[in-house]
């Protein structure tokens, strides 16, 4: 009988943050959402919903704006606050990922240019594809990635994921 959870398709999505604002003397972990980012991130949060479907769980950064992001998607489920993802180059974000639990199949990481956009093309398994080079000329902010891949969590590295959609909400 084969291990379901090895043969489980597993879906990743990646979330940059919406559009901060710049208060003047704000260190940048603390810089908040401006008004386009917080409407932006809400039609993120829409497009997730009606095209991925229900988030199991997410993986957020600790920078007020990623956690203002979170927030203004709507997506109410287990949330994971860590601050590797603020400044994540691509294998701290998939380690991270790698600890997920296996009976979550829909995970929502929320992280910070360039780590996210980073790690949506090297995770995919056609770095050459037309949406993986789209992801590399721009990925704005609240833009979004999503990945599909088979086995658990922690067997997610370079190249394994199938990259199936790329949205910019406006």
């Amino acid at each position: 009988m084969p291990d379901t959870v090895s043969t489980m398709t597993r879906t990743l999505v990646l979330m940059r943050h919406g559009k901060s604002g710049y208060p003047e003397g704000t260190p940048d972990h603390d810089r908040p959402l401006a008004e386009r980012g917080q409407r932006e991130a809400a039609l993120g949060g829409e497009w997730i919903r009606s095209t991925v479907g229900t988030i199991d769980a997410v993986i957020c950064s600790t920078a007020v704006r990623t956690r203002e992001t979170l927030g203004a998607t709507g997506i109410d489920t287990h949330v994971r606050f860590e601050q590797r993802i603020y400044g994540g180059a691509p294998e701290e974000i998939v380690e991270e990922v790698g600890f997920t639990d296996d009976a979550v199949s829909t995970l929502l990481v929320v992280g910070h240019a360039p780590g996210i956009p980073f790690t949506a093309v090297e995770l995919a398994v056609d770095p050459d594809s037309e949406v993986a080079q789209e992801i590399s000329r721009r990925f704005p902010t609240s833009a979004i990635a999503v990945l599909t891949f088979d086995g658990p969590w922690e067997a997610l590295g370079p190249g394994t994921a199938s990259l199936t959609a790329f949205h910019i909400p406006r």
